[in-house]
């Protein structure tokens, strides 16, 4: 999950240089300050989020592209973003206000239902809020030994540059949201991502495991990670919690509904329990094959699908999953049904919307 350079440009001026006699580099804008360039190949590029704005398809994938469509993904239109960075996942509070997260610690905002974004944040920043925000806890409690280490983080980020992939994000509203990523990277906002402030000292993950994704089940927060790390927030205690389940792999996204939760990742393993995550029923998906995206559907069917394409469909409760066979396989890596109830889905072919189901149609 790195951020790339652009190996064929840096190679080609530096033999210009070389050719001309000039000692010093070409010119070279970060990604960060470059602005998404505009291209009609964009829907079929690669995507890796997506998520729905009102009735609005919103899509996002490398080089900062972000793609919006208003007729259930058979037509996009390019938005407006400030960076060309890889974004990862989006999020949006309701049908104007979202979210999209990516490499090189980005968030990007959107007051316009995706149409135009703003850079709220970059990892440039990340390393000094770490910094700061933890060299003040560690001056007003200077006997906790878990302060200095923070600040040392902190100050290892700042030193390292701006590649901190951020690699989802979830808002309940439009002001209070998080924003998750690698090495126990975590942030979270109360005001709609004008500040954040750091929560590594709120998880209980002392490896400092990766952040894969963030989701609610409507009465839940739980965020998904590496090794079989999965962590629920405590309202009590104020800090996300460890839970304990039974598969020690990576784990790629959480879904679920008040009183039931689905947790799935590597080589088609998908957990389920009824009981808060006290305890985990393996589902038997028939599959060994990563699971990387998943939703539940208008009528309340959960939805997972694969790296390799497949669709697997639970009806009603997460209990039994069914391979639904697609007619042109795709890999997925981000999924939503548009209003009309079409299944859209973002991966490496860029956006694709999915043939119906006709087993689940009313």
């Amino acid at each position: 999950m790195c951020s790339y350079k652009n190996f064929k440009h840096v190679a080609f001026g530096l033999a210009l240089g070389l050719l001309q006699g000039v000692t010093h580099a070409a010119d070279y804008v970060d990604v960060l300050d470059l602005p998404a360039r505009v291209s009609a190949l964009a829907s079929n590029s690669p995507l890796s989020g997506m998520a729905r704005a009102g009735e609005r398809v919103i899509a996002v994938g490398q080089r900062g592209h972000i793609l919006f469509s208003d007729d259930a993904g058979k037509h996009w239109q390019q938005a407006a973003v400030p960076v060309s960075a890889d974004l990862t996942a989006v999020s949006f509070s309701g049908p104007t206000q979202g979210w999209a997260v990516g490499n090189d610690g980005v968030v990007l905002h959107t007051s316009d239902a995706g149409a135009t974004w703003n850079k709220q944040l970059d990892g440039r920043q990340i390393g000094n809020l770490l910094v700061k925000h933890y060299t003040a806890l560690a001056s007003a409690e200077p006997g906790n030994e878990q302060w200095p280490l923070l600040v040392a983080e902190g100050q290892r980020l700042l030193e390292q540059g701006a590649d901190k992939p951020l690699l989802d994000v979830w808002f309940a509203n439009d002001q209070v949201g998080y924003v998750v990523g690698v090495f126990n990277l975590i942030l979270r906002t109360d005001d709609g991502g004008m500040s954040w402030t750091p929560l590594q000292d709120r998880t209980d993950n002392p490896q400092g495991l990766h952040l894969n994704a963030i989701a609610s089940t409507g009465d839940s927060l739980y965020i998904a990670g590496e090794q079989g790390l999965l962590l629920k927030w405590d309202e009590q205690a104020q800090r996300f919690a460890a839970v304990e389940t039974p598969y020690q792999g990576s784990f790629f996204g959480v879904i679920g509904k008040p009183g039931e939760v689905l947790v799935y990742g590597l080589r088609g393993n998908v957990l389920r329990s009824t009981d808060g995550g006290q305890s985990w029923t393996p589902l038997d998906t028939g599959l060994h094959i990563s699971i990387t995206a998943g939703l539940v559907d208008a009528r309340g069917h959960y939805r997972l699908f694969t790296q390799g394409g497949q669709m697997l469909v639970s009806q009603g409760t997460g209990a039994h999953m069914h391979l639904v066979q697609q007619p042109a396989r795709t890999p997925v890596a981000g999924a939503t049904q548009s209003a009309d109830g079409a299944l859209v889905v973002a991966g490496s072919r860029g956006a694709q919307v999915l043939a119906a189901d006709p087993a689940l149609e009313p």
